[in-house]
């Protein structure tokens, strides 16, 4: 698990290689951390860990803007609610 800023208001989350609940809990502590607005890359390659994802998203309000499948990583992108 990496977590790292990449610019002002941009963060990285890389849980390659975690199945759940390890990402969805990841994702969560990592925007616990970020401020309304800013945006969180999440690289997963768990495809269930989507699911659990996107209903956390759900329930919080943070959008989730961008879903892309490159090579059997999903790189999600999610705007902070």
């Amino acid at each position: 698990m990496k977590f790292e800023k990449m610019t002002e208001g941009q963060y990285r989350l890389d849980v390659k290689g975690y199945v759940c609940p390890h990402p969805q809990l990841y994702t969560k502590k990592a925007l616990e951390k970020l401020s309304p607005g800013e945006t969180l890359e999440i690289v997963f390659d768990n495809p269930s860990s989507g699911e659990s994802i996107a209903v956390m998203c759900d329930n919080t309000g943070d959008e989730i803007t961008e879903q892309k499948l490159d090579g059997g990583m999903y790189v999600w992108h999610i705007r902070k609610a």
